[in-house]
């Protein structure tokens, strides 16, 4: 008889942005307090910005659902969109639209019409390497709200939020140990999460210490990082 190797098949990770699936803390507080008034927004217009995975799109699709609002892609944004009168516009990964003559009319066209528009992007409007003129003056009269770096607290929820969400059962020690050799950011966190899970599916066991340092040791490889050395693990061996 011959044996077929089985391999985990890298099923993708839905996410569906409830309300209450948001972790809300000092370093997204701004910009929470911002979505809460649009009324105060100079212009009708706001911008976020942070680090991917830093909740951005999430804020987005709370806020829009909240507001009735149109949801756009930069990415997909083309020729002149036609904007349903009287619905506030949300547009994410803005900073990655690449018709500018689209954009530009985007943010013409909600002016005039007096509609909401929340957009979303890695960096503030004002440093887009955009090259129309009358498009960069626009952007840089955007006032533009940062979501912070996570701090300790919100590292260890979302790495909580992220393996549950997954089914996956790591220990707190385990965990613990992840979130003191990960970089500090909310994309490694969900790439890590990403990557236990993977892990987890090949081996058909729990995520032990040795599973987590692999993880990281592949990350840190990948990101052309050294790992940290010589920590002991809570179980008595030595990383």
């Amino acid at each position: 008889m011959t044996l077929v190797a089985q391999f985990p098949l890298p099923f993708p990770h839905a996410q569906d942005f409830q309300d209450a699936d948001f972790l809300r803390f000092p370093s997204n507080e701004a910009a929470l307090s911002w979505l809460e008034r649009p009324a105060d927004w100079p212009g009708g217009r706001l911008a976020l910005f942070g680090e991917p995975g830093c909740g951005k799109t999430h804020l987005l699709y709370i806020w829009a659902r909240r507001h009735g609002a149109v949801h756009l892609a930069g990415p997909t944004l083309s020729g002149l969109p036609e904007l349903p009168p009287g619905k506030a516009i949300v547009l994410d990964n803005a900073d990655r639209a690449t018709d500018e003559i689209a954009l530009l009319h985007l943010l013409n066209a909600a002016a005039e019409a007096g509609q909401k528009l929340l957009i979303a992007g890695c960096d503030p409007p004002a440093r887009w390497p955009v090259r129309l003129p009358d498009l960069a003056s626009r952007l840089r009269a955007m006032t533009a709200i940062r979501i912070d770096p996570p701090e300790d607290a919100l590292r260890a929820a979302l790495l909580a939020r992220l393996l549950s969400d997954r089914q996956l059962a790591v220990l707190a020690p385990v965990q613990r140990y992840l979130l003191t050799r990960l970089p500090r950011s909310h994309a490694a966190l969900a790439d890590a999460a990403r990557r236990l899970d993977i892990a987890g599916l090949a081996r058909g066991g729990p995520i032990t210490y040795q599973v987590a340092e692999q993880v990281i040791a592949d990350m840190a490889a990948e990101a052309g990082d050294a790992p940290l050395r010589g920590a002991t693990l809570e179980d008595g061996s030595f990383a």
